[in-house]
């Protein structure tokens, strides 16, 4: 039985993939490798790399802090690369909860401070409705997002999906 090897990615080194049809033809798939949109995107740009209807995943470049961001649903957050802490405001003044996807939250929310949270790579934090949040990375990473596509969510789908 032979070993298998995993190697993970990173934003400093990943692999371009391919894609293998199994049916179908190549015009009707596309994909992204998420460190190379992370690698060239800027700073907490939120970009989006899936979509199914309404709700998308977005890919941010961790580097320093991130400004303010609050949501009136829920979110998620993933830690794919680096080292980042989300700190996290219960807001006095909530986004409007019909609102699709993040808003900024300005310079210093008003609010209660309701601590941190440290992620590392497969770390993942609940980012509830009504809270401000903020990201800061102790050395460059990648965040995955899973959120509802908004007035933040930055689609460039001809320059970073593979067809």
């Amino acid at each position: 039985m032979s070993q298998v090897h995993t190697v993970f990615g990173s934003i400093t080194d990943y692999t371009k993939g391919t894609i293998e049809l199994v049916s179908g033809e190549a015009r009707h798939y596309v994909f992204s490798n998420i460190f190379e949109v992370a690698a060239r995107s800027k700073p907490y740009e939120r970009v989006v790399v899936g979509k199914n209807l309404e709700y998308v995943q977005e890919v941010m470049r961790a580097e320093g802090a991130s400004p303010w961001f609050a949501c009136g649903h829920d979110e998620f957050a993933l830690c794919m690369d680096g080292e980042i802490t989300v700190d996290l405001i219960k807001l006095t003044s909530p986004p409007d909860a019909g609102k699709n996807g993040a808003v900024l939250a300005g310079e210093l929310p008003e609010g209660a401070p309701m601590g941190y949270v440290k992620l590392r790579r497969g770390h993942q934090v609940l980012l509830g409705a009504g809270n401000a949040y903020r990201f800061t990375a102790t050395r460059l990473g990648v965040l995955l997002q899973q959120t509802v596509l908004g007035d933040l969510s930055v689609q460039k789908w001809r320059e970073i999906c593979y067809a």
